[in-house]
């Protein structure tokens, strides 16, 4: 039996690179402490998120995060403290499509480099005022297994999920900068809506698909929004093997992947069972 040690990071990031990476490497210290193989960081690890997803610029037009390049000395920087670990973690990528817009990015490095990267497809209320939207999702193979990565809002759709499931991905890496209720917010974030909305959606996407689910978030408060943490590592069956809480920290979980999946799959397998011809769209 080969375990393999996961780790999702609920924590808050800035626009100050320098104090974000200084926060990166404590975590991945406390990562390597606990024998982590695969660490997710959250989206925008790398200078922050937008302060607000309202308004026609997504909050302060001139607070904005760093525009990284997907080979720069950022990145480079980032596989640098990765070492022998699998770590991934979300940027603002600048943007090659001509808009004259960066991407909500994340990238999965290890010390050898970039293995695998991905640009946010699902955008929430305002956010196309301030990115372009990636067009894929692909899975790919590290050290650990082969993974699939989405960014936040991503995991709000099935079909997200259920292509890199299809593209063979036994595990799912998602980072996100999931907030809290704007309107009607819980005086206690653990009963936010939306607290419980990312809880299902990160339960329901392991289920349905049989993976390995490792969710990321951030933390804390950053501009007009309460981040709602609650980062986790969720079986093949739904079920959650560690969380954080609302709480910055560190869920940490052990799995032996081959056998979770083979085992949640052995009798109703979801991806076997699935009837393609039947899910044809409407037409327009």
């Amino acid at each position: 039996m080969t375990r393999t040690t996961f780790a999702a990071a609920a924590a808050g990031f800035v626009r100050d690179l320098d104090e974000d990476f200084a926060r990166i490497e404590t975590i991945v210290a406390d990562a390597r402490s606990r024998d982590v193989a695969l660490l997710a960081l959250p989206e925008a690890a790398l200078g922050g998120y937008l302060s607000s997803l309202h308004g026609d610029n997504g909050g302060d037009p001139d607070d904005v995060p760093p525009q990284l390049d997907a080979d720069g000395p950022e990145i480079k920087r980032l596989a640098s403290l990765a070492g022998d670990m699998v770590v991934t973690a979300g940027y603002c990528e600048r943007g090659d499509d001509g808009s004259g817009l960066p991407y909500n990015s994340c990238v999965a490095v290890t010390g050898d480099g970039v293995l695998g990267h991905h640009r946010k497809v699902h955008q929430p209320l305002n956010e196309h005022n301030s990115y372009a939207a990636g067009d894929r999702f692909a899975a790919f193979d590290t050290p650990v297994g082969r993974i699939g990565m989405m960014i936040c809002y991503d995991k709000a759709f099935p079909e997200a999920a259920r292509a890199l499931a299809l593209d063979g991905a036994r595990i799912g890496v998602c980072m996100s900068a999931w907030p809290a209720s704007r309107t009607h917010r819980a005086p206690v974030i653990a009963e936010d809506r939306w607290a419980k909305r990312f809880d299902l959606f990160d339960r329901a996407r392991a289920l349905e698909n049989q993976i390995v689910w490792v969710s990321a978030n951030q933390a804390g408060t950053f501009g007009d929004m309460h981040l709602v943490g609650n980062a986790k590592v969720v079986d093949p069956g739904g079920e959650v093997l560690a969380a954080t809480g609302t709480d910055a920290g560190l869920a940490v979980a052990s799995v032996d992947v081959d056998e979770a999946v083979s085992s949640a799959r052995r009798f109703m397998g979801h991806l076997r069972d699935m009837r393609p011809a039947s899910y044809a769209s409407p037409a327009a």
